[in-house]
């Protein structure tokens, strides 16, 4: 990879959560450390791949994605935040089915714009909606290990 396309990959990494949290943390870029950051937080270009969706994460919520990714099961006993303040346009995924075989065609297909997203234990959720429509935070994958709420910061 050429260095104008690592700087371009870590700019985008970086450009997932406010500079106050990504300018001091570790960039993964395909899988591999490019920088090794200070503060606890992680940032990605992609949150899958070639999602184009940059992602800044705690290490919550990178222990979520790890099982999300090897279909373990997870159960957070913490809280986990994650930044998404590009949004996921074109990488969106079906609201309730992490697996989902074609999710831009699953009939939940959700694009969210620049957002937040939290692990909470599953007990913390009662009351808040799944619905992404109906405004504000809502519900992702409610009835699966890798529930989280969305916190939309933006419009698409």
């Amino acid at each position: 990879m050429s260095n104008d396309m690592m700087t371009d990959k870590i700019g985008r990494a970086k450009s997932a959560a406010p500079p106050s949290v990504s300018n001091d943390a570790t960039i993964i870029v395909d899988g591999k450390e490019v920088v090794k950051g200070t503060n606890g937080w992680t940032c990605m270009p992609e949150t899958m791949p070639g999602d184009n969706a940059p992602i800044c994460a705690d290490a919550v919520w990178l222990e979520m994605m790890g099982a999300l990714t090897s279909k373990a099961d997870y159960k957070p006993t913490r809280i986990g935040i994650s930044y998404m303040l590009q949004g996921d346009a074109g990488g969106g995924v079906s609201n309730s089915d992490p697996y989902h075989a074609s999710p831009k065609e699953a009939a939940d297909y959700v694009e969210t714009g620049p957002h937040m997203m939290i692990i909470v234990p599953k007990e913390m959720l009662t009351g808040l909606t799944d619905d992404p429509s109906k405004g504000g935070p809502y519900v992702m994958w409610k009835d699966t290990p890798y529930t989280h709420i969305m916190i939309p910061v933006a419009d698409k």
